[in-house]
């Protein structure tokens, strides 16, 4: 099978690239045009990893392109998307280019080329707050910010499209995921930077709200085993651990970890409008194990302990004097 990955140059997107090369799976990735002819993270896959994928640039708002690009392949893994919450206060139009009409054009290219299977990547922010807990998929959706009100319409726009055409597809929702090559607007990489640059003030915004959180090489085995079922086909499915933890208690363990001596101090500039922070996210994932032969192979803790090891010897990529949106 030929995979299509849209997004396949950012954190998930190389590490679903591996994933699948190791797997034996023929894949395209797509990673943003830009001038300088870079492919993200795919560049700093191994040289036999990397020559086993088509690296293509290009855009999922160009419809014609995304019609191009995808008429060879078999399957198509959409990630493609801008993803940052706080960005996404300040350019919300472009969240809506990128994440609601991005998709129609993923969705109408698949459409056009007959693909046989579509998975269409979506977000636990799409439930906003836990209304109830574990967060199953049939959870009310609530638009928190204009990024996960976008993630909602691309959502629902994908529902379209199985039920109105038939379309192969999957909505797959992974919980918040974690691990090595992620940017520095996500909170365990910004925490852990400040420490390893001997920060003994770490800046954070809000402490209490919870998260479940997913170490991505199990995420992308989630996306590969949702993949390869049949039973998915018309589903949405959580990717979650059914584990969850405050940001506070987040931030300490990591203090423990790495400077016991650092402490947490607030920064304002950090903290979300009240009505937008989502303050509990718990998934329930019993309905990825009953359609897949998924199980995780990390916990938190190993997890946070690759990710601090492969971060240590990254941290180059990162600057730690700078709040990132």
């Amino acid at each position: 099978m030929k995979v299509f990955v849209t997004g396949a140059e950012g954190f998930i997107g190389s590490h679903l690239c591996e994933a699948l090369v190791e797997k034996g799976y023929q894949v395209k990735a797509l990673a943003l045009y830009n001038s300088f002819g870079k492919f993200g993270w795919l560049d700093s896959l191994a040289p036999e990893v990397k020559e086993k994928i088509e690296m293509v640039h290009g855009d999922v708002r160009d419809p014609f392109q995304m019609k191009t690009l995808s008429q060879d392949c078999d399957a198509i893994i959409h990630l493609a998307a801008l993803i940052a919450i706080p960005y996404s206060y300040v350019a919300p139009e472009a969240y809506v280019d990128t994440n609601v009409k991005g998709t129609l054009n993923v969705l109408e290219a698949a459409r056009a080329n007959k693909v046989k299977r579509i998975l269409v990547t979506s977000t636990s922010e799409v439930y906003g707050t836990a209304q109830y807990v574990p967060i199953d998929e049939k959870h009310p959706y609530q638009g928190q910010s204009p990024y996960s009100a976008t993630k909602i319409g691309a959502d629902r726009m994908a529902e379209a499209y199985y039920r109105s055409f038939d379309l192969p597809l999957t909505i797959v929702r992974p919980f918040n995921t974690f691990g090595p090559r992620q940017s520095a607007r996500a909170v365990i990489p910004t925490i852990i930077t400040q420490l390893l640059a001997g920060k003994e003030e770490i800046k954070m915004g809000a402490l209490h709200p919870t998260r479940d959180f997913n170490y991505v090489k199990d995420t992308v085995q989630g996306f590969i085993a949702i993949l390869e079922s049949d039973k998915t086909i018309g589903e949405e499915i959580n990717i979650a651990t059914g584990v969850e933890i405050s940001m506070g208690e987040l931030a300490q363990e990591l203090i423990n970890q790495i400077n016991p001596n650092a402490k947490i101090v607030l920064d304002e500039a950090r903290i979300r409008p009240s009505k937008s922070e989502v303050t509990r996210l718990l998934g329930c994932n019993k309905k990825l194990k009953e359609l897949t032969n998924f199980e995780a192979k990390y916990d938190l803790a190993s997890g946070l302990a690759e990710t601090i090891a492969w971060i240590k010897e990254n941290l180059d990529e990162y600057d730690v004097n700078r709040y990132m949106l």
